[in-house]
């Protein structure tokens, strides 16, 4: 019986594992630091899952996750651009 259970704890591993990426294909994934998918991680927006070498690896259903929930977010800021030239003309028109 409990060959039964170790065999299925790791055969519920290595499906994660094949569902998860590093923390560098995240970064790259996402577009944004190391830094930041470590701390998406503690605020418990990213799920992870340590591997038998020990490394931690991301699941790729919580990033699907973190990007829906961003996207709503991103569409109520402007680029940039539109900030400089907005703060462009909001100066002249003060002279």
């Amino acid at each position: 019986m409990e060959q039964v259970q170790a065999a299925a704890a790791n055969r519920t591993g290595q499906d994660l594992a094949g569902r998860s990426v590093f923390i560098e294909q995240a970064m790259r994934m996402l577009g944004v630091s190391k830094r930041t998918v470590y701390y998406r991680i503690r605020e418990g927006r990213l799920r992870t899952i340590r591997v038998r070498g020990g490394s931690q690896r991301v699941l790729i259903d919580s990033i699907r996750d973190l990007v829906a929930t961003d996207k709503p977010r991103a569409a109520h800021i402007r680029p940039m651009a539109d900030d400089a030239a907005a703060a462009s003309s909001q100066s002249d028109s003060c002279r």
